[in-house]
């Protein structure tokens, strides 16, 4: 049931900025065939995604699916939301955003379904994890990682062996500072960049739990992320003379010449790197938070999870869409081209560069990223980035607990 009235006003609330697109939901047109909308957010993806369009609709010649892919496109979702011009199908991550959807009523209940039987169950109680829901709004897709890149050629040269626990870690980065190479290449220039490091000591020092508590208002980042802001600042004396200067576009160019020994960054950089330097020997180890290698969890969210919507007149025909997206043959086309991981089980990435990484996945051993659980409008990014400028753990926790609370008190009030 869609649950309007104050969840629209909190759905108001959330948009900063907004473009209206024309109503193109999902229709049956003169040339007899329905005509479906699908929605994605990752202009990266738009190319392969096209391409599986087109293959769906050439072998259903009564359907029609278009792809529509703007800029800005979770704030484009949300003021189409609001106008009641909703798609049929939606593709986004499991973020802040589709849980404030979610329990607007905008997604279907796929609680049940065969679409998700296929589907790894632990990325399934991802979304439930960040809904806060019973219901299962969406069907997880594709999947990413966040951890360490390094490059094989230095570590060789230095005869260095992957890191498995903190300690390691930093001796590591203190082997190759001393060699005279930059051990971490940050590009903090984007704020975005800087939570890479909060996303994975988070969930492995804390636990995602913790965000459950703090929703209902049980503890604080003041209580709990003190030992995860000391590592974020430790991680410092480890980078490049302009950490704050430099673009995430600028990591990928430097650290794919060899300029840098490792890139704390997702797996969604590989691509990018490879265009700057096909041939770079690239390996990639979960971020080693602790000191008990066991207790060290992969960062895996889902990237990509695909929503119908209530108000799509062809939900049959969305859900057809969707079930051929996960179809092995179809899945497995699209993370080859995005260098991404399948949330459909059986269905593998095999690119050497994440090898590394495949035990944690067939050991179920990853947890969600942090910022999946935190409210867009707390601005976690710039706040983040402010804190490795200042270098105030006090006015980081209280800041992130300030703005948490604003945040939470707007949506209740609304």
């Amino acid at each position: 049931m869609r649950r309007f009235g104050r969840t629209v006003s909190v759905i108001t609330a959330v948009l900063l900025a907004g473009t209206l697109l024309s109503s193109c939901g999902g229709t049956t047109s003169a040339d007899g065939k329905v005509h479906i909308e699908f929605f994605q957010n990752k202009p990266e993806a738009k190319d392969s995604f096209d391409k599986l369009v087109a293959k769906f609709n050439a072998e259903n010649p009564n359907i029609e699916v278009t792809q529509v892919n703007p800029p800005d496109a979770e704030t484009v979702l949300l003021t189409r939301v609001v106008k009641n011009d909703e798609p049929d199908i939606v593709g986004m991550g499991a973020t802040d955003t589709f849980s404030i959807l979610s329990q607007s009523g905008i997604f279907e209940d796929l609680t049940g379904q065969p679409l998700l039987d296929r589907v790894n169950p632990a990325y399934v109680k991802q979304i439930t994890d960040v809904t806060g829901m019973a219901d299962i709004t969406g069907v997880p897709y594709a999947t990413n990682a966040n951890g360490i890149m390094y490059n094989k050629e230095i570590f060789r040269k230095l005869n260095l062996q992957v890191p498995k626990t903190w300690d390691e870690l930093i001796q590591t980065a203190q082997a190759v500072k001393a060699a005279g190479i930059i051990p971490f290449y940050f590009t903090y220039k984007d704020d975005w960049q800087t939570n890479l490091s909060f996303n994975a000591l988070g969930p492995n020092i804390v636990g995602n739990d913790f965000f459950k508590a703090r929703r209902a208002g049980e503890t604080t980042f003041k209580e709990h992320f003190r030992e995860v802001a000391e590592k974020m600042l430790a991680l410092l004396d480890y980078g490049h003379s302009d950490n704050f200067g430099k673009t995430y576009a600028d990591g990928n160019r430097s650290f794919a010449r060899g300029e840098a020994a490792m890139y704390i960054q997702g797996t969604w950089a590989i691509p990018e790197l490879r265009k700057t330097n096909p041939d770079l020997e690239l390996g990639f180890f979960p971020f080693p938070t602790g000191n008990d290698p066991n207790k060290v969890n992969l960062i895996s969210g889902v990237d990509t999870l695909l929503a119908i919507t209530q108000s799509s007149k062809h939900k049959e025909e969305a859900a057809k869409f969707v079930e051929f997206l996960l179809q092995p043959e179809n899945i497995g086309q699209y993370i080859d081209e995005q260098t991404a991981f399948a949330a459909v089980e059986g269905v593998n990435q095999d690119d050497p560069a994440v090898a590394e990484l495949k035990p944690y996945f067939e050991q179920s051993r990853f947890v969600d990223f942090a910022d999946h659980f935190i409210p867009a409008a707390v601005q976690l990014n710039s706040i983040t980035q402010s804190f490795l400028q200042n270098h105030n753990i006090d006015w980081f926790l209280n800041t992130l607990d300030t703005e948490w609370d604003k945040v939470a008190n707007r949506r209740q009030t609304q």
